[in-house]
């Protein structure tokens, strides 16, 4: 569903906005003909190099309270990385990268192509209706990683390159800061939004104009026992979103 209210730049009238969420990691599902490949390694899928805690249900809670579509993936990213290029060293695992090449090619075929096809041609048909799309990719971050400690709670990564996602990421966390000031909101931290990912792709594919990539992490140390954010994170992410669209320039 299209989101309400739009921007643009100088010189015309801005094209309507349509809002996307995606979940790459969004669970350490091994199916069934691959369990094999995993066997003693259960404890490994279930910790955060398996999957992003907590990325599904903020996905699909965003989704909600934006109106629009979500795409989620819940296979292991162990057994091929859904936000990595099909090239990439790390698109598959220690337990998937010496496997015979027809194997591989499969794991490509069945698991990563499609997703990242049918994201694609998500936006494309917007784009193509004439809207101006913003696409979140919701992931999730271990507190600490190789002995260091993650500054950053919530987390919002771009192109700075980019001006309109520059500016739009710019606008959101100012928003999403006054939202929730108890917590630590950054901006392509703790890692880069130029980094290898889908939204690095299909920046390659849409213009700038016409489609903006930003992905949204959360700090796992916020997860409740329940395995979901509180309440506040989706509510503020959403309504801090709206509120760094309407601050634009049309």
């Amino acid at each position: 569903m299209d989101a309400a209210g739009t921007h643009g730049g100088p010189g015309g009238a801005p094209p309507p906005v349509a809002l996307l969420v995606t979940c790459e990691h969004g669970g350490h599902r091994v199916p069934r003909d691959c369990r094999h490949l995993f066997m003693g390694a259960e404890a490994v899928l279930a910790t955060h190099r398996g999957w992003d805690p907590g990325a599904l249900p903020l996905a699909r809670d965003l989704a909600r309270r934006l109106r629009c579509p979500v795409r989620a993936a819940t296979v292991t990213r162990l057994l091929v990385d859904l936000n990595r290029s099909p090239h990439h060293p790390r698109v598959l695992s220690e337990w998937t990268r010496r496997l015979p090449r027809a194997e591989r090619a499969e794991l490509l075929r069945r698991y990563h192509t499609p997703h990242r096809s049918a994201v694609a041609a998500d936006v494309s048909g917007r784009v193509e209706r004439g809207r101006r799309v913003i696409h979140l990719g919701v992931h999730t971050f271990t507190p600490e990683l190789e002995g260091e400690v993650r500054g950053a709670d919530v987390a919002l990564l771009y192109d700075p390159a980019r001006a309109w996602e520059r500016a739009l990421c710019a606008a959101w966390a100012r928003s999403l800061a006054a939202r929730l000031p108890h917590l630590a909101v950054r901006r392509n931290q703790p890692y880069r939004g130029t980094s290898d990912g889908l939204t690095t792709w299909l920046r390659t594919r849409f213009a700038a104009g016409a489609y903006l990539g930003i992905e949204v992490e959360v700090n796992q140390r916020l997860l409740a026992p329940s395995g979901r954010f509180p309440q506040e994170v989706g509510s503020a992410l959403a309504d801090a979103l709206l509120a760094g669209l309407a601050a634009l320039p049309g």
